[in-house]
């Protein structure tokens, strides 16, 4: 099914389909007041601060990718999974931009944003498989192997049902990681990569923080959160836990998240913030699935088991790393990814901003993301200069 959007109607089509479940308690009566579609009613009302029309729709990616011993949910079931996608409005000719969320949040995070790339970009924004409004499947997935295939190859299928080549590939986080190990397979579907404040290019060794971690985790609170993230036991399961408190716990973490740190007037606004609030909510405690990834990928303080660091002298696709000039992913390690890069990579730092650069400064990011995509954008590209306010690290 597709929604084209201005504000919500539906249309039918035969290459997607939209699968709910629905229970037979009402929401007010649910130990957590969830379901698929409240996601998608959180996501629309979510875009509905968004001014360009868009098609929302559920891309069907099969039930596995074709030779693969890997299915996406490892189960007996052979029913087809689907990729949560909004699409905007946009000049025909513009290039394709495909965003990719991080861990523990969900294409709407991108809200901000989404009209000042749909002036120069097809817009297309996906939920991961086993996040947001995407189908969840059981993960079950037992190595870090099988945990990136998972992704990996769920967005080829996705790209391939979407007919979607010569991207500009963005993702932020966790989804920077995606995006990274996609590039490295898939690098002939990918023209230019935007990493925002990606995981994975710090290590163990080569982090200022890994001794602080180490040592923390020698303690008896370290030890308990160490074992606790051994375990998979992720931030989403608390909210499941708490029940109908839930929503009140996201709204305090939202509010101090993000508190008028960068900006005197706050990085949200009232409705912003209620609204943000009430879709992190939904997609959180919504059924365990893509979450479930994170101790496959990711040691404890968030080192990658398997760094890309080491995979930088194999890049194939030219490179722009962007970070708040507060975040706490260490831009170092994009510095350190450059020097075994045999492709073009840049590395832009935006003020007044943290991990969630797009959220927290969105001016200082979308002209980050217009210097980063001036040969796409620009007649002259070589002679633009980074824009006022920009760090080139």
């Amino acid at each position: 099914m597709v929604e084209e959007t201005n504000k919500p109607e539906f249309q039918s089509s035969s290459s997607t389909t939209v699968v709910k479940r629905k229970s037979s308690w009402p929401s007010v009566l649910r130990w957590i007041p969830t379901s698929t579609d409240h996601i998608i009613a959180a996501e629309k009302r979510l875009l509905s601060l968004v001014k360009t029309p868009y098609v929302q729709e559920q891309v069907n990616i099969g039930s596995g990718p074709p030779d693969s011993k890997v299915r996406w949910f490892r189960s007996s079931s052979n029913e087809p999974r689907f990729i949560n996608t909004v699409t905007f409005d946009s000049k025909e000719s513009s290039p394709t931009l495909v965003l990719i969320h991080g861990y523990a949040a969900s294409q709407g995070f991108f809200f901000k944003n989404f009209d000042y790339l749909a002036n120069n970009f097809q817009v297309v924004a996906i939920d991961q498989l086993g996040w947001g409004g995407s189908s969840r499947p059981d993960f079950t997935c037992k190595s870090t192997e099988e945990t990136e295939a998972w992704f990996v190859d769920s967005f080829e299928e996705w790209r391939k049902a979407k007919n979607l080549s010569n991207l500009i590939l963005l993702g932020h986080s966790f989804g920077g990681y995606v995006a990274s190990k996609y590039a490295l397979k898939h690098p002939e579907h990918v023209q230019h990569l935007i990493l925002v404040g990606p995981a994975g290019f710090s290590t163990a060794e080569s982090d200022s923080k890994a001794e602080l971690v180490t040592r923390f985790r020698a303690t008896w609170k370290g030890a308990i959160l160490n074992h606790l993230w051994e375990s998979n036991f992720t931030p989403q399961k608390l909210i499941r836990g708490l029940g109908p408190w839930g929503p009140n716990l996201v709204r305090k973490y939202t509010a101090a998240r993000f508190s008028p740190k960068y900006a005197a007037e706050g990085v949200l606004t009232e409705e912003q913030d209620r609204l943000l609030s009430d879709y992190m909510y939904h997609t959180s405690a919504a059924k365990a699935s893509g979450e479930l990834c994170l101790k496959y990928i990711f040691a404890f303080g968030a080192f990658a088991r398997m760094p890309l660091l080491n995979s930088a002298s194999e890049w194939k696709v030219p490179t722009t790393f962007i970070y708040g000039s507060e975040d706490w992913m260490d831009y170092k390690g994009a510095q350190e990814a450059r020097k075994k890069m045999k492709v073009p990579c840049e590395i832009i730092r935006v003020p007044q901003a943290g991990h969630f650069v797009f959220l927290e400064n969105p001016d200082g990011f979308h002209s980050a993301m217009s210097y980063a995509c001036r040969r796409f954008l620009s007649p002259h590209p070589d002679t633009q200069p980074l824009p006022q306010g920009l760090e080139s690290a």
